[in-house]
């Protein structure tokens, strides 16, 4: 039995626009979210969120139904991003927290909230861009993945298919990724581990560690 979004692959496949039309409604939302969380910018969020829709009108009759339209339109997406940073060699916006575990070492980047006095605000922004500016350090396959997993929350499973890698592959890398930052951030004196105390208030919290 078809699923909504294989029913309106194949019709907009057929060339019905307003099945496509339907299928953009649905994607339109997570597809700016991804471009405006790797270029930082509402306007090119906007501009790639068209390319990546245009770019899978065009290209619907390659696709392949063993991942999902999703899945597709995201990879679709990704590489137009990362086309454009290539080109504009803009910077990616990433968010305060991006957990830095690996395998060896259970251990978490800590960047402190912030949200009362002036001073502290300024103290979170400056934060901020230190781990931008630590995640600019790293290479692009570090990079990506990072996104990939710690921002956008995509599964194991989801980013092997997306980067057309085995799960072991996946796991690996994300895990030399973390290291990686974790690593810039200390030589940079940037970089802080949670207490037991602080990680036990994280943990009953349902923070993200």
């Amino acid at each position: 039995m078809q699923t909504a979004d294989q029913l309106l692959v194949k019709l907009a496949r057929e060339g019905d626009q307003d099945a496509f039309a339907q299928l953009v409604q649905l994607y339109q939302r997570p597809i700016y979210n991804l471009a405006f969380r790797m270029t930082g910018n509402p306007e090119d969020a906007e501009e790639l969120t068209q390319t990546a829709f245009l770019n899978a009108w065009r290209g619907l009759g390659r696709f392949q139904e063993d991942a999902t339209f999703f899945t597709w339109l995201y990879r679709l997406a990704t590489n137009a991003c990362i086309d454009f940073l290539r080109h504009e060699k803009r910077r990616f916006t990433v968010l305060q927290t991006v957990s830095l575990d690996d395998e060896e070492r259970q251990t978490a980047a800590y960047l402190p909230d912030y949200k009362n006095a002036p001073e502290e605000r300024a103290l979170q922004r400056d934060l901020h861009e230190t781990l931008s500016k630590a995640m600019q350090a790293l290479s692009h396959e570090h990079r990506e993945i990072l996104i990939q997993r710690e921002i956008d929350g995509l599964s194991y499973q989801e980013i092997a298919e997306l980067l057309d890698l085995e799960l072991g592959t996946v796991k690996s890398r994300i895990a030399r990724a973390r290291l990686a930052l974790r690593r810039i951030l200390e030589a940079q004196g940037n970089y802080f581990e949670r207490s037991a105390s602080e990680e036990a208030k994280a943990s009953k919290g349902g923070g993200h560690a």
